[in-house]
């Protein structure tokens, strides 16, 4: 129980931060909505659907790859602070605690993982713009898929901030992780119409799937281009975010002095 409220402690901490920061809420929200308007009116007249008898806007098949991006960043937000507070002390004050190691990772990544999928999901508003009406089975499809990806990227960022001394550093090799990943993810391209070294990266890739079950969330489980069925996209997600999770139990667990 005392594990349970530590972790509750955290999670809320980590939301009532994000709230009384103004420039990171905007910061979240207004790139990737201008980047998703930019790319998608840019790119309109240029983009042509590989599937036969499929008609479809470059704005809207932009559009689960944006949400996906929406994780991502808050992803990054939200464990820089784990690097803040190791030179501010907090960090310092909670590994002393009567508690085990593993509860930080548990509180910090959930708390990240609620609000980007918070986030992701008030993206949803812009549907009708784009002639979208996903239904309820869809929208949880969409729901689920970003608990999972907010997850994964939050676990996986926490590992990367765990090791690293500044922000600077962190920011880089977040960068060098996370971004490959998203370009290589079949959010700005379909992966049929991509060159076959692009393709099999973009089919290796497990954001993919995750992109791939956005996509069958918002077109009721017949979304072109995707990758594979709505159960293995979902199934490769969430193994991906326990994957990315037990990465940073293990960086958490791991002295930082080693002899």
């Amino acid at each position: 129980m005392h594990a349970l409220r530590t972790i509750g402690a955290l999670t809320g901490r980590e939301m009532r931060k994000f709230v009384r920061d103004r420039s990171r809420v905007l910061g979240v929200l207004a790139q990737p909505l201008a980047l998703w308007i930019l790319l998608g009116l840019g790119f309109q007249d240029t983009f042509r659907p590989v599937q036969p008898g499929v008609e479809e806007s470059y704005v809207a098949f932009l559009f689960p790859g944006i949400l996906a991006l929406v994780l991502l960043f808050t992803a990054i937000f939200s464990t820089i602070s784990v690097v803040e507070e190791r030179t501010s002390g907090f960090l310092q004050a909670v590994l002393v605690a009567p508690a085990p190691r593993t509860v930080l990772v548990f509180g910090v990544t959930l708390g990240g993982t609620l609000l980007a999928t918070a986030q992701a999901l008030l993206f949803l508003v812009a549907l009708p713009l784009i002639d979208l009406s996903p239904g309820w089975l869809g929208v949880g499809m969409v729901a689920a898929i970003c608990l999972c990806t907010g997850l994964a990227f939050t676990a996986l960022g926490f590992a990367i901030a765990w090791r690293m001394d500044t922000t600077r550093g962190f920011h880089a090799v977040m960068n060098l992780f996370l971004l490959p990943l998203w370009f290589l993810s079949g959010a700005m391209f379909p992966a049929e119409g991509a060159a076959p070294v692009l393709r099999w990266l973009v089919w290796g890739n497990p954001v993919s799937y995750a992109v791939s079950g956005l996509r069958h969330g918002l077109h009721g489980f017949a979304g072109p281009a995707a990758l594979a069925g709505p159960a293995v996209c979902l199934g490769v997600t969430a193994g991906f975010a326990l994957l990315m999770l037990g990465l940073a139990v293990w960086q958490v667990r791991r002295p930082f002095f080693e002899a």
